[in-house]
């Protein structure tokens, strides 16, 4: 499957290697560390960003950001209330 931007799908498919390679070689076997592809998805994602800006879609959604399980735990622990980070 392409990218939502033509200009990044070369990107796309350099995020998928690596994730598959990852995911397989890595995760599978426990190591859930996924900073190895953090740098070319965080390319890729400027990309995607772009291409939907381009295109007039609304980022509002996708840029929510969201309370991680951990500080959500810590959180709780603390009268139970969420933060945004």
């Amino acid at each position: 499957m392409n990218s939502i931007g033509e200009d990044c799908n070369e990107l796309k498919k350099q995020y998928d290697a690596c994730f598959n390679s990852w995911f397989s070689e890595r995760f599978l076997k426990g190591q859930t560390d996924d900073s190895s592809c953090a740098p070319i998805f965080r390319v890729y994602q400027e990309c995607v960003k772009r291409a939907m800006k381009e295109q007039k879609i609304e980022l509002r959604e996708i840029e929510t950001e969201f309370t991680t399980s951990s500080e959500y735990e810590n959180s709780s622990s603390s009268g139970g209330k969420q933060s945004k980070s």
